[in-house]
C-alpha cells in the first residue's frame, strides 16, 4: 500500500514533466520594422530668393577748384609737421618740485586750472570787467597785464608775477630757496597781506620785484600806499633809469606801484585829478565794506 509520500513523489514527477521552460530561440521575437524616413525636399515656392543686385552709379565728376586744391599738397610734409607741433609743445603749467608755475597765462585763463571770477565779491567783480584788462595792457606787458587782472578779480587763487608759481591764498608754499627745508609754518600777516595785495607769493619774489626800489623794501611789504609815509612813497615813485634796469625789473617795479593803489592807477588814465580822487575814496569804501 503506497504511503503518502509516493503519491507526492509522483505528482512532482508528473509536474516536472509538463511544466517545461520555453527555450531562448523561441522567446526572442522578431524586432518591428521601423518605417523609412522620408526626406521632404522644399518646394520650389519656398526657394529665398536672391537680393537684387544694387544699382550702379557713376560717381559725378569733380569741381576742378576742389581738385586744383589738392594739387601739390603732401601728407608728408603738413601732417607729421602738425603732429610734431602738437607733441612738443611745452605744458602751460609745470611743476618744477616746489609748486606748479604758469608759462602761457593766456592758455591758462582759459582752462580747467583757472578760478572764475569772485563777482559776488564787488572789488573783484569791478576789476573783473574786460575794459580793465584792456586798460591794464596800455601800460603792462600782456602776461604782466593778464596775470594782474587775475589776481584782482579772484578771491583766493593767485599766479606770482615774479614766479608765476600757482597757489591759493593762505597755503603753506615751499621755500624758493632752502627747498630741503620740511618746516610747516603758516605764512606771516604781512606776507598773507601782500599776497591779497600783489599776488607776489614770497618775500623772495617781492625783494626781486622791489629790485628798483631797495630802500622801500621793507617799509612797502604788505602795506597800501596810504599806509606809508610821504618819504617811502616819493621814493617808490621816483624815475628809473632806463639804461642800468632791464625790461623785466622796470615791469616788476611798475606792478608794486600800481598795487600800493586801490584802483591800481587806472583812474589817472580816464580822469582828470578830481575825478581820480573821487574814484579812489569810492574803491576804499568798497574795500572796507568787502573786509
Amino acid at each position: 500500500m503506497p504511503g503518502p509520500s509516493n503519491s507526492r513523489k509522483n505528482k512532482g514527477k508528473s509536474r516536472g514533466k509538463g511544466s517545461k521552460r520555453p527555450s531562448g530561440n523561441l522567446a526572442r521575437q522578431a524586432p518591428v520594422d521601423q518605417p523609412a524616413a522620408v526626406h521632404k525636399h522644399p518646394s520650389p515656392s519656398s526657394t529665398p530668393s536672391l537680393p537684387s543686385s544694387p544699382s550702379l552709379r557713376t560717381p559725378s565728376p569733380l569741381d576742378k577748384e576742389i581738385v586744383n586744391s589738392f594739387e601739390g599738397f603732401s601728407l608728408e610734409a603738413h601732417i607729421p609737421q602738425k603732429v610734431e607741433q602738437v607733441m612738443f609743445q611745452p605744458p602751460f603749467i609745470h611743476d618744477p618740485g616746489n609748486g606748479p608755475r604758469v608759462r602761457d597765462a593766456r592758455i591758462f585763463m582759459s582752462s580747467f586750472f583757472a578760478k572764475p571770477a569772485a563777482l559776488d565779491d564787488p572789488l573783484c567783480a569791478e576789476f573783473a570787467q574786460e575794459e580793465v584788462r584792456q586798460m591794464l595792457s596800455t601800460v603792462l606787458p600782456e602776461e604782466t597785464a593778464l596775470i594782474l587782472w587775475y589776481n584782482k578779480s579772484r578771491a583766493e587763487s593767485r599766479i606770482c608775477p615774479a614766479c608765476q608759481r600757482l597757489y591759493r591764498l593762505g597755503d603753506h608754499l615751499p621755500d624758493l630757496i632752502d627747498e630741503e627745508s620740511t618746516e610747516d609754518k603758516p605764512p606771516s600777516p604781512q606776507l598773507l597781506r601782500e599776497q591779497k595785495i600783489s599776488g607776489l607769493c614770497s618775500p623772495v619774489c617781492f625783494i626781486m620785484a622791489s629790485f628798483n626800489f631797495p630802500s622801500v623794501i621793507k617799509s612797502a611789504w604788505g602795506r597800501m600806499g596810504d599806509e606809508m609815509d610821504d618819504t617811502t612813497w616819493d621814493l617808490l615813485n621816483d624815475p628809473v633809469d632806463g639804461d642800468t634796469t632791464s625790461d623785466t625789473s622796470r615791469t616788476l617795479g611798475m606792478l608794486v606801484r600800481m598795487t600800493r593803489l586801490h584802483d591800481l592807477g587806472l583812474a589817472q588814465l580816464c580822469f582828470d585829478a578830481e575825478e581820480a580822487s573821487m574814484l579812489e575814496m569810492a574803491d576804499e569804501q568798497l574795500e572796507v565794506e568787502s573786509s
